[in-house]
């Protein structure tokens, strides 16, 4: 019952960034359980396995809070699950030892990606009445399936920042979109690690807690889209990210030292409160405009 329950603020706490954020639920989720010893494959089938429920409640509240364009839904949900089972078939193949080090190096990557964008990145530009299309959204739907499920996470920091940064839709529309659309790529890599893992090894405590606690945030993080500061928000999520993979990479390479994790947590304070600074200098804007049907 105590792992349900901590397994289920874990939950809680990675919906709430992911549905505000547009991103890292997955990424989250599967560096703490990896941190925590979990085989990669395992931590990434039993996150991808909760999701199916947490996207699914995310993508309706994203939908009647008008978050969500249903063309750009459909025209990279099908890539995306494509890439996912495919993912998730080849995760499912390396052993734990070869792979713990490559996921906590991608996640790592990920976070790294996070911080660029939302901390130390210019805010996008959005041109109104433009939607980004096929050639864009097939090979990126296709390329973050991919990365999603052999990194337990991956979906939202790939296809996020990529849209926003087009400028061709909305950024509440891009975040409400995407998650929209990992439903369909968490089915696809869930079917996937059922496959590859039959089932093995997967602690349904771990999986329930996850679900239960992002289907309680699922709701709140779609409203709190409209109202958090991003650079914070990437800055705390992106730091957690780093040090907690930069711990397993240490372990893995047996370079683990006082300095290390000095250095670890100082980069870590240094990206925070650049955040802070960064939203305290930024000039009152209006609000954004209503989205419009689509």
């Amino acid at each position: 019952m105590e792992r349900l329950i901590i397994f289920a603020l874990v939950g809680l706490a990675a919906q709430a960034v992911d549905g505000s954020l547009g991103m890292a639920y997955g990424v989250t989720s599967s560096t703490l359980l990896v941190a925590t010893g979990v085989a990669p494959a395992v931590a990434s089938a039993s996150v991808h396995l909760a999701e199916v429920g947490t996207t699914f409640v995310s993508g309706v509240s994203h939908w009647r809070l008008g978050n969500v364009d249903w063309k750009v839904v459909g025209k990279i949900a099908i890539p995306g699950g494509i890439g996912a089972f495919v993912g998730a078939t080849v995760l499912s193949g390396l052993s734990t030892e070869s792979a713990t080090p490559w996921v906590a190096g991608l996640l790592l990557l990920l976070g790294l990606y996070i911080v660029a964008r939302f901390v130390f990145g210019k805010p996008p530009v959005f041109i109104p009445g433009r939607r980004p299309g096929l050639g864009l959204l097939a090979p990126l739907g296709l390329f973050g399936g991919f990365i999603d499920a052999t990194g337990g996470g991956g979906w939202g920091p790939v296809t996020t920042p990529t849209l926003i940064s087009s400028g061709t839709l909305h950024p509440r529309k891009v975040i409400g979109s995407v998650s929209t659309a990992e439903f369909v790529t968490t089915v696809s890599a869930s079917v996937g690690f059922l496959v590859g893992l039959a089932g093995e090894a997967l602690d349904w405590r771990i999986i329930g807690g996850l679900l239960i606690g992002g289907v309680i945030a699922a709701p709140f993080a779609a409203y709190l889209v409209k109202h958090l500061s991003l650079p914070i928000l990437g800055g705390l999520v992106g730091s957690i990210i780093l040090v907690t993979n930069g711990r397993t990479l240490l372990r893995s390479f047996e370079a683990e030292s006082v300095a290390a994790y000095g250095l670890l947590f100082a980069v870590a304070a240094v990206i925070v409160a650049f955040a802070v600074l960064k939203v305290r200098r930024a000039p009152v804007e209006a609000p954004e405009p209503e989205p419009t049907s689509v």
